[in-house]
């Protein structure tokens, strides 16, 4: 550990130290860039900002209180609108001469001597230019605007503050419009200006798409104010949630000065809420007067087809008759045709039954006494055999018949013993009594 004594200095001698440092190695101005992160005019005339930086994804990286004296405050104010057409505000970029002070007891400061208006102008064209430069990089750009436009835009969602005097002008000029059409508008009220502009509109248009089916389109309208304000649409997200919505978006925010980078990516973009509204009317005008038209070119169709049916009904009432006759005579000409056919027809047929008739009844005769001399010729020869084969001339072959019972014994297994049997021969029949028997395989 070092042993030498450090000085040792108040709070306040420190400070004084500092500031005497920056005062002496710091020039007297500077030109700086930053955006107002906080805006505060004081009744004493003074303004109180916070200037802060931002690196391209918005994270702060650094912030610095500033002031504006009343007496160069009330020169810059007018001048500044003067020239941007905007209020000096917050959430704007500005270029400003300031120089720096710092204070023992309220720290370091920048005070504002002067603002170049200009470089506010070209950074909102810048930060449009860029933002616009990521869509069409991301390829979204032109999604909205590839979208259908609906024919007949009736089913409104409406993104706008419900107390804006720009959605009672857009309400009184839908509803009230000199051609009567009906249309059915629904509010998703969202924040229009501030630094809740952007989350307030994506927030809405993510409840839009929760009934997405029930639309036909979207409108974002917001009525005029200043450019500043206007400053809240001009971001990446709200411009990459718009340009891929699903339904068509119709853009009317500012007056005809004013432009956001939303007017670049929407499907329709109007100046005004009241544009907004005489855009649908003109659109639900447009599919009235195709209906009409529609109409009218049925009705001509479907007279022209009554007036050819007539014409055509008119003509078969004249040709009718003409045909029933003709056709009558054809009918009864193919009658006398077939009439004859069948008469002359019936008369062949007649004479050639009648001579098959003829004919067969010449042979009948001749072919019934042969069938019946076959017939009797085969009758004897069934007698002959039947007296070859009968009982009487095997027995005068000198063969015998025994009987036992008046049954034939037809084996020696079934001649009785001691029993009477009779012997049948051509002459006569005898009794014997059986006393042995052989069998042919005793011999054997």
């Amino acid at each position: 550990m070092d042993n030498r004594q450090e000085p040792i200095y108040t709070l306040t001698e420190l400070n004084s130290n500092i500031r005497k440092t920056l005062e002496q190695s710091l020039a007297d101005e500077y030109w700086v860039c930053a955006e107002i992160s906080e805006f505060h005019p004081n009744r004493n005339g003074h303004c109180y900002l916070e200037l802060v930086d931002k690196d391209r994804r918005g994270n702060t990286t650094a912030r610095q209180r500033a002031i504006i004296w009343s007496n160069t405050y009330n020169l810059l104010y007018p001048y500044f609108e003067q020239v941007t057409g905007q209020q000096l505000s917050a959430n704007i970029k500005v270029l400003v001469l300031v120089s720096v002070t710092y204070h023992e007891l309220y720290g370091m400061s920048l005070t504002i001597h002067d603002i170049n208006p200009t470089y506010t102008i070209g950074e909102a064209a810048r930060r449009r230019a860029e933002i616009l430069a990521q869509l069409e990089e991301d390829g979204i750009i032109n999604d909205n605007k590839e979208l259908p436009l609906p024919a007949l835009p009736q089913r409104i969602a409406i993104i706008s503050s419900h107390t804006a005097a720009g959605y009672g002008d857009f309400m009184d000029q839908l509803q009230n419009n000199s051609y009567g059409y009906k249309f059915y508008p629904i509010l998703f009220a969202a924040t229009m200006q501030g630094e809740r502009t952007e989350d307030s509109v994506i927030e809405a248009l993510n409840r839009i798409h929760s009934y997405i089916e029930h639309f036909d389109c979207v409108v974002i309208i917001r009525g005029g104010g200043s450019t500043s304000e206007l400053s809240s649409f001009d971001t990446y997200p709200l411009a990459s949630n718009v340009a891929q919505f699903p339904l068509p978006i119709i853009v009317g925010i500012g007056h005809e000065r004013d432009e956001t980078v939303l007017d670049y990516i929407a499907a329709v973009r109007v100046k005004t809420p009241t544009a907004a509204a005489e855009w649908l009317i003109e659109r639900t005008r447009l599919a009235d007067l195709a209906a009409q038209s529609m109409r009218q070119q049925i009705t001509d169709l479907v007279s022209n087809r009554l007036l050819r049916e007539s014409s055509r009904l008119q003509q078969l009432t004249v040709n009718v008759p003409y045909m029933v006759t003709q056709r009558l005579h054809n009918e009864a000409t193919k009658m006398q045709n077939w009439t004859h056919i069948v008469s002359h027809s019936t008369t062949d047929k007649i004479t050639r039954e009648h001579s098959r008739l003829s004919l067969m009844s010449m042979l009948v005769p001749e072919r019934a006494a042969m069938l019946l001399r076959q017939e009797q010729q085969r009758l004897d020869n069934m007698a002959h055999t039947i007296a070859l084969l009968s009982p009487d001339a095997t027995l005068a072959r000198g063969y015998s018949l025994v009987t036992h019972n008046n049954k034939v014994v037809r084996s020696v297994n079934n001649l009785p013993s001691d029993i009477p049997v009779e012997i049948h021969m051509v002459d006569g029949t005898a009794q014997a009594h059986i006393t042995t028997t052989l069998k042919k395989h005793d011999n054997e």
